[in-house]
């Protein structure tokens, strides 16, 4: 900033530091190998998905539907939504391991899947998708040229393996890249370097997809159609022109600082891990439950940054209108698109000093509502 880059505007491609942290940090932690120039700054991945899916939508005017891995972030279908393309799902939930391939057969065959979309770990049940899953998807994604969009908000956060990391070193995060090169992922600082505040977040595109010319892009846009290219100087640029110079010198120096074993930021999210368990040991005192508890193999849900509760047979729109009289808030799981009830808490969103009041108030609505449901 004081050499003066503030006066300039910033690079759409985004500055070479940037990109060459982001490329080193995903070999780092993903296993995998995005070149330099197959990434791009964007203002958060909020930003990210809409161009992607602005994109997705003009590549081939037959498909014009996204499916959903649901539970998802809400806000990702409102996009898909406001673009004009439809949006299909399969609860996650109800179809883990084999199960998984039947049901997306089921909807590709349709021909109307543009993308499937999906987080790892899963917002906002913090289920988990396994290699063998991701290599259902990237298989399906390879047979009927479906592009995926990996959003790994949450990289590295799923605690249940203490291993996870170290640069360089497997076990790696689970990614779709190692199954299809029709994907595309993307990589947020918000939650890994606890740094939303400033909106920072790559798209990272598989080369072979990046490089890939699709004539409906080329009339459109009267260019070469290229996916990379488009993506970067009619759709991005056309969004925000760039992402500002500060918060791209920061992103870079948090990947690069990470990649070389700096910080450690498995280590510094764990404490969403510690909340989530806390919040939930007092739930299930206070008879609440876990909506989505089991993962693949029938294994416990881990903990993290975000959860899912109910209490007896309750509609997630019931709890909410009855909690909030409490002092407690959440969202209903019926906007995230999941087929159970429900609603979704944020491990983040509460104070060391809160858990004491936390408890006393769940206690008090237990009192007042548990004789009723028993």
């Amino acid at each position: 900033m004081r050499a003066g880059c503030a006066n300039q505007y910033p690079l759409i491609t985004g500055i070479p530091q940037l990109t060459a942290a982001a490329s080193e940090f995903i070999r780092a932690f993903l296993g995998i190998s995005i070149p330099e120039e197959c990434i791009v700054p964007t203002v958060g991945s909020m930003q990210g998905c809409y161009a992607l899916d602005t994109l997705i939508s003009q590549l081939r005017p037959d498909r014009d539907t996204i499916l959903f891995l649901d539970p998802c972030f809400p806000v990702q279908k409102q996009q898909s939504r406001v673009i004009g393309l439809k949006v299909d799902s399969i609860d996650i939930g109800d179809f883990r391991g084999d199960k998984l391939r039947d049901a997306l057969e089921q909807k590709l065959q349709k021909g109307n899947i543009s993308a499937i979309h999906y987080s790892n770990p899963n917002n906002p049940s913090w289920m988990c998708l396994t290699e063998d899953e991701l290599r259902i998807i990237g298989r399906l994604a390879n047979r009927y040229d479906t592009i995926v969009i990996e959003d790994v908000a949450y990289l590295n956060m799923d605690f249940r393996d203490p291993n996870r990391g170290k640069p360089y070193q497997a076990p790696f995060q689970p990614t779709i890249g190692r199954y299809t090169m029709n994907c595309v992922h993307l990589v947020s600082c918000s939650k890994i370097f606890s740094y939303a505040g400033e909106r920072a977040a790559v798209i990272a595109v598989n080369p072979d997809l990046a490089h890939r010319h699709f004539p409906a892009l080329t009339k459109r846009y009267n260019s070469d159609g290229q996916f990379m290219r488009t993506l970067v100087y009619q759709i991005l640029y056309a969004i925000s022109s760039g992402v500002s110079h500060s918060v791209q010198y920061a992103m870079a120096a948090m990947m690069k600082a990470a990649a070389e074993g700096k910080i450690n930021f498995v280590q510094n999210t764990h404490v969403y891990a510690d909340k989530a368990h806390r919040i939930k040991q007092i739930m299930e005192k206070h008879h609440f439950r876990v909506v989505y508890d089991k993962d693949a193999d029938d294994q416990p849900v881990g903990d993290g940054f975000f959860f899912t509760f109910t209490y007896r047979n309750w509609t997630g729109e019931q709890l909410l209108n009855k909690l909030i009289y409490y002092g407690v808030s959440a969202i209903s799981l019926v906007s995230t698109g999941a087929k159970r009830e429900g609603m979704r808490g944020c491990a983040a969103s509460i104070r060391e000093d809160q858990f004491p009041a936390l408890d006393e108030r769940l206690a008090l609505f237990d009192r007042d509502y548990a004789p009723a449901e028993e």
